[in-house]
This record gives structure tokens, C-alpha cells and sequence, in this order.
């Protein structure tokens, strides 16, 4: 049996809220310290999220933000940012979220609400939330949020998969969300990592067949 079938893992669309991860300008393949693939998935997790926008199911845009100093980021990211990296500073365009993601109208980031650990309104269901590590839900309100919403199924895109989506994921396993990666719309993602992840129950689906099972709602 496998996860579309399985009846513990089947995604349920109208149940569903979409998680974009670290889609922030800095991050995108041309920047001096983007990530390879991640511009090049944008068009594709653009038309997701109009998706999501369409059937009325919740987006939420999780961010990073890095203090110059490199205070309360990833290990392996202090000593890079201590010495001058500018990388998702607070208030620098290269903290904001890629424009192509964004709902019409949606306000600039605000960092000192999103710091502080608040969820920041970007449209109707549409929020913004920062997370200081690899995980969406470490030190965050995300399980809080999607159960408010009544969400049991998470479709995961973004940046970049052996990183942050991949410990989302995990993250979001061991809180028993029916779970879908979207391929196509997250950077970097290797055979290895699929077979991972089918491994801890987490479907594989192109965004189109996403938007397909959206439009039936």
C-alpha cells in the first residue's frame, strides 16, 4: 500500500495549508550566498500557492531571520555571520519573501513582530512566521496555528530540501500530520532524500497534481 492509499497517509485537500520554506531573496540562486535550484522552482511554487489562494486553504511563509551577529542562529551559520556575512538581515531586501509568492497587497515583513515569535498577517489565512532553526516547528506557534485551523495535512515546498524542508518534515511526522513534498517546487531535492522521505510516510507529488486535487474542492 502506499501513501496516497494508505488510509493513515492519504492527504486530505480540504484539510490541507500549504508551508513555503526560506523563499527569501537572499536564498534565491543568484544571490552571493543563494542556494543553487531555488530561483529556478519559484514559478512553479508560485502557481501552488495561487492554488492554495483559490481553494481558501491556509498558507503559511515560514522565514529566517539572522541578527548581524549571528546571536541565536544555526551553529554552523555563527562564525559566517559574525564575520560580516549580510544573509536575511531584519529590514534588508534580502530578508523578504521572493515578491512571486506573495498575495496582492501584502505588506513588507515586520521583524520585530515575526522575532518575537508572532505569526505576521499577509492576506486572509496567509501568514508569515519566523523559525530560528532548520525545523518549521522548533520554538515556533506552527502546530498551534494549523490546529486552529483545523489542518491535518501539509504540503511542503521551498528552501532547500536537505536542510530545512527535510527537517520540517520530520518535524512534522513525529506531530502526525498526513504530509506531501512537493518535488518540483523545492530546491535541491536528491534521490536519496525521496526515498527518505517515502520512508517516514511523506507523499511525493508534482505541484500539478496538487493543483489538480485542489480544484476539486
Amino acid at each position: 500500500m502506499n501513501a496516497i492509499t494508505d488510509p493513515h497517509l492519504a492527504p486530505r485537500w480540504a484539510t490541507s495549508a500549504l508551508l513555503t520554506i526560506d523563499v527569501q531573496r537572499d536564498f534565491l540562486s543568484e544571490a552571493p550566498y543563494g542556494v543553487a535550484g531555488t530561483t529556478e522552482v519559484l514559478p512553479t511554487l508560485a502557481g501552488l500557492a495561487a492554488a492554495f489562494r483559490a481553494a481558501g486553504r491556509p498558507i503559511v511563509h515560514i522565514v529566517r531571520l539572522y541578527q548581524p551577529d549571528g546571536r541565536d542562529a544555526d551553529l554552523v551559520r555563527r562564525t559566517l555571520l559574525a564575520g560580516g556575512a549580510d544573509i536575511v538581515t531584519p529590514d534588508s531586501p534580502g530578508s523578504a519573501i521572493a515578491s512571486e509568492l506573495l498575495p496582492p497587497g501584502a505588506p513588507p515583513l515586520k521583524p520585530d513582530l515575526l522575532l518575537s515569535g508572532e505569526p505576521q498577517p499577509l492576506a486572509e489565512r496567509e501568514i508569515a512566521l519566523f523559525k530560528p532553526r532548520w525545523g518549521a516547528f522548533y520554538r515556533t506557534r506552527l502546530d498551534e496555528l494549523l490546529r486552529g485551523w483545523d489542518v491535518d495535512t501539509l504540503v511542503v515546498a521551498g528552501c532547500n530540501f536537505p536542510n530545512c524542508p527535510r527537517a520540517t518534515l520530520v518535524e512534522a511526522s513525529e506531530r502526525d500530520y498526513r504530509l506531501v513534498l512537493a518535488g518540483d517546487a523545492t530546491s535541491r531535492l536528491h534521490e536519496v532524500g525521496r526515498t527518505e522521505m517515502t520512508g517516514i510516510g511523506v507523499t511525493l507529488l508534482p505541484a500539478q497534481a496538487i493543483i489538480a486535487a485542489l480544484r476539486t474542492l
